[in-house]
């Protein structure tokens, strides 16, 4: 599947698209998983999920707070306007959250990997197929759009990552494979995308800390899920309290009461503790450590695309 060269940038009205793949350059950000993708990193390969718990918790949570808090103000003001909020809070906010009820119990789906050492990539496919497609042919794109209201402007942005099916006598509708991830703006894609790349084309140590969902569970045994997430979100508090840190307890205390931080955590560690894992007999061989003398290499293409964008990004820095 043909796609812009990366740095490619398109623009139409109130929509923008950046193209960062292939081949992979540096985008110019610093890698931030946004979207709580790495399930599991060591030095030969990285899995990626795409399992947004946080997003959809974050959503289904204000809004129910914004409900709650009108149907209190109206109640002692007029009983059928605050039995309308409520009513309506329910089909809006009940609705999104069956569909969300239904996903958690469903199976987890399995994580692409990410071999650096031989520099492929394992997708997962159905029926216990999977593809091993070449990294530097791996398309990916930050998708940007706007919309204005009497609200303001409102945007929203996707990162998109393709893959091409290596196999010449693949059918129609089994040749590509995309994958999406709701980031929030275009900055924000390549921050996702850049955890992927700099893990590739740099390292582990380049990739910011990854949720540790067994570590986690760890520290809440003896406690239970539910009350050891609660508890451990006040001692949070009362640490930043004890150190004087009070615009950081503020802050928890916020994402606690008005995001839902704590229910995130729970259902993330509950969901994705242990994270599912390729078991393939073929790629559990594919993925044990080579020797450094047998690790792929960068492509002259790409050795040339690299440099050429470093020194546009360097050029850019010092203006």
């Amino acid at each position: 599947m043909s796609s812009p060269a990366a740095g490619t940038i398109k623009k139409v009205a109130l929509s923008q698209q950046d193209y960062l793949a292939p081949l992979p350059i540096p985008t110019g950000q610093k890698p931030v998983d946004m979207v709580n993708m790495i399930w599991r990193k060591n030095d030969v390969y990285l899995d990626v999920g795409n399992v947004n718990i946080g997003g959809a918790v974050v959503v289904m949570w204000f809004m129910s707070m914004f409900y709650i808090g009108f149907y209190m103000v109206f109640k002692a003001i007029d009983p059928k306007v605050s039995s309308f909020i409520l009513w309506s809070g329910l089909i809006i906010v009940g609705i999104p959250a069956l569909i969300f009820i239904y996903s958690m119990i469903r199976p987890t789906p399995l994580p692409i990997r990410f071999n650096r050492q031989r520099r492929e990539v394992c997708v997962p496919r159905e029926e216990g197929e999977y593809w091993l497609v070449p990294w530097e042919t791996v398309t990916a794109a930050a998708s940007q759009h706007s919309s204005v209201s009497q609200a303001g402007k409102t945007t929203s942005g996707m990162l998109f990552i393709s893959f091409d099916n290596p196999d010449p006598l693949a059918s129609e509708d089994n040749k590509h494979w995309m994958w999406g991830f709701n980031c929030g703006g275009n900055e924000a894609s390549m921050a996702t995308w850049e955890c992927i790349r700099s893990y590739m084309e740099v390292g582990p140590h380049a990739l910011p800390k990854s949720n540790d969902f067994e570590k986690y569970r760890a520290t809440l045994k003896g406690r239970g899920l539910l009350w050891g997430t609660c508890c451990a979100s006040a001692e949070g508090i009362w640490l930043h309290i004890r150190k004087g840190e009070l615009w950081e307890a503020i802050y928890l205390i916020i994402c606690i009461f008005l995001f839902g931080a704590p229910l995130i955590f729970m259902l993330q560690t509950w969901k994705l503790s242990p994270p599912p894992t390729l078991d393939y007999p073929e790629i559990i061989e594919w993925s044990n450590p080579l020797p450094p003398e047998q690790w792929a290499r960068r492509s002259d293409a790409l050795e040339a695309a690299v440099i050429q964008r470093e020194a546009e990004l360097l050029a850019r820095a010092q203006l």
